[in-house]
């Protein structure tokens, strides 16, 4: 043990995984299909997130939550499991594709009934939504990385009062620490990072699960 961390060996995240979640068989079959999309695959969150994100909306007793990237579905499920049965979803994404294999997998999870999935760039979406609708009781970001800190700032506005933000590669593989690395993804994430300890709107803890998930608590 070195300044107060264990470093996370394949074995040691296994270990983890598998003692934070119950397997299950949708997921594994949405995750190895997905696993078939070639490079894509990078944008499936990790098994622990998910487990992570369902036990803290069940915390908060979410019931409005909304999604901004869903790819292939694997979050969204994790997500909607955690919600009441007459909970709501929002899902932002721009993929017919992906999120056509999505839509199968809502059904056989038995979720489908909780998501509204919208086609579109998510902050059309947001700006459409009525200004009298309820606030989210739980958001996730992750969708492309250079809009990530407008994402937080139209989410953050339509949050409740104790509701959560889950942010998502915010170490991007450790690149975070290289200032020399200018790429305009990796500065947005960054930025944000940097800018989240001191918005006085919210708590914060950054922890490091899969590629870096940050925690926004709305006081």
């Amino acid at each position: 043990m070195s300044g107060q961390f264990v470093p996370i060996t394949p074995e040691l995240q296994e270990y983890l995984t598998s003692r934070s979640t119950r397997r299950d068989a949708v997921l594994a079959d949405l995750a190895a299909e997905t696993a078939t999309l070639g490079w894509a695959q990078i944008m499936q969150i990790a098994e622990l997130q998910g487990s992570f994100m369902s036990l803290l909306l069940r915390a908060i007793g979410a019931k409005r939550a909304i999604e901004i990237g869903t790819f292939t579905g694997y979050s969204a499920i994790s997500i909607a499991r955690a919600l009441p049965d007459d909970g709501y979803l929002l899902c932002c994404d721009i993929s017919d594709e992906w999120t056509s294999i999505a839509r199968r997998y809502f059904e056989r999870a038995g979720v489908a009934h909780k998501i509204d999935l919208k086609l579109a760039p998510a902050l059309d979406t947001l700006a459409a939504l009525p200004a009298d609708a309820p606030p989210f009781d739980f958001a996730f970001i992750d969708a492309d990385k250079k809009n990530q800190g407008n994402y937080y700032e139209a989410i953050i506005q339509r949050l409740r009062p104790g509701g959560i933000v889950c942010i998502d590669n915010v170490l991007r593989e450790g690149r975070v620490l290289d200032e020399s690395d200018i790429d305009l993804d990796l500065l947005a994430v960054r930025a944000l990072n940097d800018a989240l300890p001191r918005d006085p709107r919210v708590e914060v803890a950054m922890l490091p699960i899969a590629d870096g998930l940050t925690i926004v608590r709305k006081k």
